[in-house]
């Protein structure tokens, strides 16, 4: 069904992944909720509270799946039996990445640990991580999650793997703020960039015929039919 091309709507991609699209619409409202009746630093101490030793072992993990290696890894691996799929994976990586990191240089956000640089004594920070200061809006792990995780719902086409992609999503997401990486307004950001822009840019990208034609309808392991 994949290798047969056929103009799409952008209603069909809302169709493709509703499984991951409406729950993270519900997640996001109930995160802006939190954002309106809460401040910043309210929500960065409550976080900074819930430290324990196996999430400070636990979450650098999930972190590093946020990072645009680990997906670029990932997306090698699909193109040993897809290049359609990891085009799609890539590009819209790349996509979002851009448009997070000129958002991070025109507000030029400062992360929490130059935010609170006069609290630092009283914050707990895991061990073993590189602290930054700038660049903080929005966060560019949880872009790169939410872009990569919603192309996996849309490529693989599983209800079950948009509802598991959705909570990797949002571990990554969370991962950053545990870490003290990022605010939570951060992270809101990234996960809406992540998820809007890779939606348009697949509706935009795979309605173009020449994915579905030759090799692309293959992969290195895989030959086109």
């Amino acid at each position: 069904m994949e290798d047969t091309f056929t103009k799409k709507h952008l209603s069909h991609f809302y169709k493709e992944v509703s499984f991951f699209l409406i729950p993270y619409l519900v997640l996001l409202a109930g995160c802006l909720t939190i954002k309106v009746i809460y401040t910043r630093e309210e929500i960065y101490f409550f976080i900074n509270k819930l430290h324990t030793p196996w999430g400070d072992k636990v979450f650098p993990f999930f972190t590093f799946l946020g990072d645009g290696v680990a997906l670029v890894v990932f997306a090698l691996i699909i193109g040993l039996f897809s290049y359609r799929r990891s085009f799609l994976l890539l590009t819209g990586y790349f996509m979002t990445a851009i448009v997070a990191q000129i958002l991070k240089f025109i507000f030029d956000m400062p992360r929490p640990y130059l935010y609170f640089e006069t609290m630092r004594g009283s914050i707990h920070y895991v061990e073993g991580i590189t602290m930054l200061s700038a660049h903080s809006f929005p966060s560019g792990h949880t872009t790169t999650a939410f872009s990569a995780c919603i192309t996996m719902a849309y490529i693989f086409r599983k209800n079950y793997l948009d509802v598991l992609t959705l909570i990797l999503a949002a571990c990554i997401g969370y991962s950053r703020m545990y870490l003290s990486q990022h605010f939570f307004e951060d992270v809101m950001a990234g996960s809406a960039i992540g998820v809007f822009v890779t939606m348009f840019w697949l509706y935009w990208l795979d309605n173009k015929e020449f994915l579905y034609k030759g090799a692309w309808r293959g992969g290195l392991l895989k030959k086109a039919e």
